[in-house]
């Protein structure tokens, strides 16, 4: 092989494997679903992580399907051993393997879809909810945390807000809050950063719309990193 044959082999190699780089560094939901691979059939069985968590399925036909670990909840929900589903998502090349972004039950027709884990990143913008309380929402050691709206709508906030607005989170207070609003087949949440009796009497009890200011993991209510030593 000449010297320019080599050079050119080497060039279409390296602009290859820089195209696949930008490829894997985007995420999947940023492509159209509906142009990934369709796989039909029939769920044999869930399968587990060493704690119990689902993580994903085995088709009847031992095709190995892989669900994001922030879906495993709504794709439980949505989908049982023995029912028939449509997935569309990245199929391995040389293993019976698909890394799922939609999961369809052809029966009752749920899909679950992945946008992302949740959290600060997320896709979505701030919203505002309002209705009646229904009933209060604690913690595991008692602490209010949130409350529950007739529309069921969950609102969250941490232990320290809910206390400074423990009267608005009553059953049958009418109340509105603002964040940003998480929406999956088991139902909604808001991360509340502003709440007030009317959409018009909003306080602020949280961060910024976007998550500005709050860092990897943090919530309302999280202790920030203690003052620098004098």
């Amino acid at each position: 092989m000449s010297k320019r044959s080599c050079r050119l082999l080497t060039s279409a190699l390296l602009i290859g494997m820089a195209m696949t780089s930008v490829a894997l560094a985007v995420p999947v939901n940023s492509w159209d679903v509906a142009q990934l691979p369709e796989t039909k059939g029939t769920v044999r069985q869930y399968t587990l992580t060493p704690r119990g968590d689902v993580d994903g399925f085995i088709l009847t036909d031992g095709t190995e399907v892989k669900v994001p670990k922030h879906l495993s909840a709504q794709f439980v929900y949505a989908i049982h051993p023995g029912d028939a589903v449509t997935v569309r998502g990245l199929r391995a090349f040389a293993l019976p393997l698909i890394d799922a972004a939609t999961i369809t039950n052809d029966a009752t027709g749920a899909t679950v879809v992945d946008n992302g884990p949740p959290g600060p990143d997320r896709w979505g913008s701030a919203t505002t909810s309002a209705g009646k309380v229904s009933a209060t929402l604690h913690g595991p050691r008692g602490e209010v945390n949130g409350a529950l709206l007739e529309n069921g709508t969950i609102l969250r906030l941490g232990p320290r807000e809910a206390a400074s607005q423990s009267a608005l989170l009553q059953p049958g207070q009418t109340i509105a809050a603002r964040g940003v609003s998480t929406t999956t087949l088991l139902g909604t949440v808001v991360e509340v950063e502003a709440i007030g009796a009317s959409p018009d009497q909003l306080v602020e009890v949280g961060p910024p719309p976007g998550g500005q200011g709050r860092g990897p993991g943090q919530r309302p209510g999280d202790r920030g990193p203690p003052p620098p030593p004098r």
